[in-house]
């Protein structure tokens, strides 16, 4: 079997970091000034570009397939820890604090603020300079704060980081290191 592997690289000197524990599947792309921390996992054809600004994706954090994360001069991408972005999301020159999820198909664009334990479901648009309170659910187009999370919800967000880590064990292991 041969194996595909990712395109990890660098550009106009700035240097990707991927921690030994982070998981990048193959056919993803980590471009430039990314770094990657413990357990973090980036899933098949996501395209992290970091070639203006730095990416940082926090521990246990999950990019999932398709996803898109680059940013502006200024607006640095900033991924906390145990947060999952969807399949096919847009995180643009924004910060996305610990214990979120961004739900399929989402953008949050440039300046955004996610507080920590939030939820943007599906398909929202998060305006430039938005800031989202803790444990907030947003959603819509434009995204407005609809209320807060209840425990159901934030035990489910959890639930989200806990089963893509134990997936990203599975697909090490059949995939290889995809780097």
């Amino acid at each position: 079997m041969m194996t595909q592997k990712a395109l990890i690289t660098g550009i106009g000197g700035r240097e990707p970091k991927v921690d030994a524990e982070a998981f990048v599947a193959p056919t993803s792309s980590i471009v430039g000034d990314v770094t990657l921390h413990a357990g973090a996992s980036v899933w098949y054809g996501a395209v992290l570009r970091g070639d203006v600004e730095r990416i940082s994706v926090g521990a246990s954090s999950n990019i999932q397939d398709n996803c898109t994360l680059h940013a502006d001069p200024g607006f640095p991408v900033t991924v906390g820890e145990r947060v999952s972005v969807g399949h096919n999301a847009v995180v643009h020159g924004a910060t996305v604090e610990d214990d979120c999820l961004i739900g399929m198909g989402a953008t949050v664009l440039n300046g955004a603020v996610i507080g920590a334990g939030s939820l943007v479901a599906a398909q929202a648009l998060v305006p430039q300079g938005m800031r989202v309170p803790p444990g907030s659910l947003v959603a819509g187009v434009p995204a407005k704060v609809k209320r807060e999370l209840t425990e159901e919800e934030r035990q489910g967000v959890t639930l989200n980081g806990t089963m893509y880590a134990a997936l990203a064990v599975e697909h090490r292991a059949a995939v290889g290191e995809g780097r």
